[in-house]
């Protein structure tokens, strides 16, 4: 019998929030990826849309200010998504996907750390 995987899903990543209507926002991802459940977004000043939280960059997007609940296909053109963008809440620190200029401790400790004055706080174990 074959063994059948599941992908990881909104309740992988999100583990606690205080009220959806208060933690979650509708927003625009900017084209060019599939977005994975969980990925770590920050905000392009200049046209307000979302997209991978880079570990550098001057367009605003550098500062992670959300988290994608559900994944979303924005490949060929901006999409919707729905975001984590303030808490209370509680992440799981294990399930988080960042772009790949975040690829060590350091800059993932960064991330966590912006993610936390946002109210978001990502934990390991939960």
């Amino acid at each position: 019998m074959p063994v059948l995987t599941e992908p990881p899903s909104m309740g992988d990543v999100l583990k606690y929030e205080v009220n959806p209507n208060y933690t979650r926002e509708v927003v625009t991802l900017l084209a060019g990826m599939p977005y994975p459940v969980g990925s770590v977004l920050g905000r392009v000043t200049a046209s307000g849309k979302y997209t991978l939280s880079t570990a550098a960059g001057t367009d605003g997007a550098e500062a992670a200010t959300a988290v994608l609940l559900y994944a979303v296909d924005a490949t060929l053109a901006d999409a919707t998504g729905i975001v984590l963008v303030r808490g209370p809440a509680i992440v799981s620190r294990a399930e988080l996907a960042y772009d790949a200029t975040v690829d060590d401790a350091a800059k993932i400790t960064t991330k966590i750390g912006q993610l936390a004055a946002a109210g978001i706080i990502a934990r390991d174990g939960v």
